[in-house]
């Protein structure tokens, strides 16, 4: 097995994601309990609303999104605002009092999830090398499955041995690493022209 064929996209794709899932995955496990402890109004039913509030507004801003990501004119600007947005949640987190405060920090969540996600499925499918398509799907399941499973633990340790903010300001540093990746690359997301040499040796554009 050998990544050597991997494309660069493709790469720093899967290293943006994984910074940003893995720092996300320090929040997973500790999530409720920090609602429920520590925010006032706060409980183990508000922890569910605020989960339910990040899917209800992710699935409003994508679903319409996606109708037209493939022919927006600024796929990669789509990818960074969300990113950003993304970016600044665990920030919103560690500097939440009140339940409300954590639902506004899930919309803004879902908003950036709902903007980055269908964009950067875009940019993926875009760049993936063909005849390798299922191999570069693994290697990013396995990479940034492997990766949260590191961070569910070592997030849970953090917050338990030291702080809730220390495992918010690690998940902002890793998140912020996410996106300068994407950032350095963003001239790689732009679509793919493919072209087909017709029998006049000239070339024409695949639809």
């Amino acid at each position: 097995m050998s990544l050597k064929g991997i494309n660069k996209t493709i790469i720093a794709l899967i290293l943006s994601d994984c910074f940003m899932l893995t720092g996300f995955g320090l929040i997973s496990p500790i999530f409720a309990i920090y609602i429920n402890n520590h925010i006032d109004g706060g409980s183990i039913f508000m922890a569910g609303m605020a989960s339910t509030i990040f899917w209800i507004v992710r699935s409003m801003v994508q679903l319409p999104l996606s109708v037209h990501v493939d022919n927006f004119p600024n796929r990669t600007g789509l990818l960074l605002t969300g990113v950003f947005l993304t970016v600044l949640v665990p920030f919103l987190y560690m500097f939440a009092h009140n339940i409300w405060m954590i639902f506004f920090a899930q919309i803004i969540y879902g908003v950036g999830n709902g903007l980055s996600y269908p964009t950067w499925v875009g940019i993926w499918t875009d760049h993936l090398d063909k005849g390798r398509e299922t191999f570069e799907w693994s290697v990013y399941s396995t990479t940034v499955g492997l990766g949260t499973a590191i961070s569910a633990t070592i997030g849970a340790a953090i917050a338990d041995f030291i702080g809730f903010y220390y495992t918010f300001m690690l998940v902002t540093f890793l998140s912020i690493l996410g996106l300068l990746i994407l950032f350095f690359h963003t001239q790689r997301f732009k679509p793919q022209k493919k072209f087909n040499i017709n029998l006049n040796n000239s070339f024409t554009k695949k639809d």
